[in-house]
């Protein structure tokens, strides 16, 4: 026998994938990665991070989603306002920390490309559509 219940509304965050990133801070530029071929937002710019697990931290899936796509440490030094974003195909709560990190080799281990931009630099590049959000956030937080 089904039951059908009049009204049911799932709740609204049910269906929002939390997603943390690192706006990586050295020497005055921050990191930021282009996404590759086999993803969605292909070629977009991004700041690096993931999918949270179940059972973990936001910190403790930015540390290790930094660990394998770069093969670095990031310090945590501080967080912005999380930024919710409706794609076509899915909805995110992207988790923005700001972070510095402990100067060893950065590798592209998923990203078509990483580099080092002044922040005044960011609007120059094709954003996916949250990062836009959080990179104005941090030039806001910054240029205060």
């Amino acid at each position: 026998m089904k039951v059908h219940l009049k009204n049911h509304q799932k709740m609204p965050d049910e269906n929002i994938i939390p997603v943390a990133c690192a706006i990586i801070e050295h020497d005055g530029k921050v990191l930021i990665a282009q996404r590759n071929s086999r993803t969605s937002n292909a070629y977009h710019w991004e700041f690096p991070g993931g999918k949270k697990e179940k059972g973990e931290s936001t910190e403790e899936c930015l540390t290790r989603e930094i660990q394998e796509e770069l093969s670095i440490h990031i310090f945590i030094t501080g967080k912005l306002v999380p930024v919710i974003h409706h794609y076509p195909d899915k909805s995110i709560r992207l988790i923005p920390f700001v972070c510095s990190y402990d100067g060893g080799p950065v590798n592209a281990e998923e990203h078509k490309k990483i580099l080092w931009v002044k922040p005044d630099e960011l609007a120059r590049f094709e954003w996916s559509a949250a990062d836009i959000k959080v990179w104005k956030q941090y030039l806001e937080k910054i240029n205060k």
